[in-house]
């Protein structure tokens, strides 16, 4: 069979009853790839994994300054948040400061991914609202960039606005982009764009190490720069911002590694990780991995095999993630009847 090859099996005892393909990209700042499988070129929707990056400007605006955000409120800036209480109330703590409350966020609502957040809304009869969503944080950020710049504030999510094209124009320098960007509108109505995977492998590498540029492209200008270093600070300084208490890779992950890696998921299965300079990638790395049809099963094993086979992470950092990198399939009488493993190799010799 042709197409992209396949990264992860869900077996039962030894039968294998489903497959999931997809593609891994690791990039150096200069451009140099260190490892790749599948399409590094297909094009994805970045969805939430760009998080980080829409942060910029919510620094090198001034906002942050001028509304004394503290780290911890910019590591759920960047987050895909669980909806929990440490979570609405910093976000509500942000919109505060600048002199509004929910119902200035476009973001629309849904429950808390945390069960237990969910759990209690409902037993105090209180519906969730648009803090809850898990995009409440970068959208906190937007509209701090709004107020500090004088913006509109009822269309901030429009991709014509200044505050969206700030982000646009630091997206396309720091993956590499050309002039024109495919556009779409994200689930939480600000854009998301349709890029080469490889380009948020190297957008990533640049979050691993935003000095580095690649032969004159790509470059940052010194502000964006402290203000990368800012946001990679606070995000793996508060990692269960980022994500939450339990149950979330993105958190369990910058945990894991304290604070080796930037780890940064998507819907459809997009996800992105910035190495930060060391030994073994003393320029840094940036990775990038897409599961075909979007199953996030297969997602987190994926990621933690790469990283694994990369040896970004150790031993012990792979048994602690070990619940993400081989989780159980399960019966009905919660019996292990089988698992979720990955099948790929990367080629990596040492």
């Amino acid at each position: 069979m042709g197409g992209l090859p396949t990264l992860v099996e869900v077996r039962r005892g030894s039968i294998v009853e489903a497959r999931h393909r997809g593609s891994i990209v690791a990039v150096e700042p200069d451009g140099h790839v260190v490892a790749r499988l599948g399409d590094e070129s297909m094009i994805v929707s970045t969805r939430s994994v760009i998080k980080p990056i829409q942060a910029i400007p919510v620094i090198t605006s001034g906002a942050a300054d001028k509304f004394n955000i503290s780290s911890r409120e910019m590591a759920v800036i960047c987050a895909s948040h669980e909806g929990e209480t440490m979570h609405t109330d910093t976000v509500a703590g942000i919109l505060g400061r600048l002199g509004l409350d929910q119902g200035a966020l476009l973001c629309g609502a849904h429950p808390p991914y945390s069960e237990e957040a969910a759990a209690l809304l409902k037993t105090h009869g209180i519906t969730f609202n648009s803090l809850h969503n898990n995009c409440s944080g970068k959208h906190s950020g937007m509209l701090a960039t709004a107020v500090h710049r004088g913006l509109s504030l009822e269309d901030y999510v429009s991709a014509e606005h200044a505050v969206q094209q700030s982000i646009i124009d630091v997206f396309r320098r720091i993956a590499e982009l050309g002039p024109h960007i495919s556009i779409a509108v994200d689930g939480c109505s600000a854009p998301t764009f349709g890029v080469p995977l490889e380009s948020i492998a190297r957008a990533f590498s640049r979050l691993a190490n935003p000095w580095s540029a690649n032969h004159d492209r790509g470059s940052l200008t010194t502000n964006e720069a402290v203000a990368v270093k800012w946001i990679v600070a606070a995000m793996t300084a508060y990692p269960e911002m980022v994500g939450g208490t339990s149950g979330r890779l993105d958190t369990d992950l910058m945990k894991a590694t304290r604070g080796k890696l930037v780890s940064k998921i998507g819907a459809e299965s997009v996800h992105a990780v910035a190495v930060l300079p060391d030994g073994r990638f003393p320029r840094g790395l940036g990775v990038a991995v897409k599961i075909e049809d979007g199953a996030k099963r297969a997602l987190m094993p994926t990621v933690v095999e790469v990283l694994s086979q990369l040896q970004v992470i150790d031993q012990a950092e792979q048994a602690a993630l070990v619940d993400y990198h081989r989780p159980s399939v399960s019966n009905h009488r919660q019996f292990a009847v089988g698992e979720i493993r990955p099948v790929f190799d990367l080629g990596l010799r040492p």
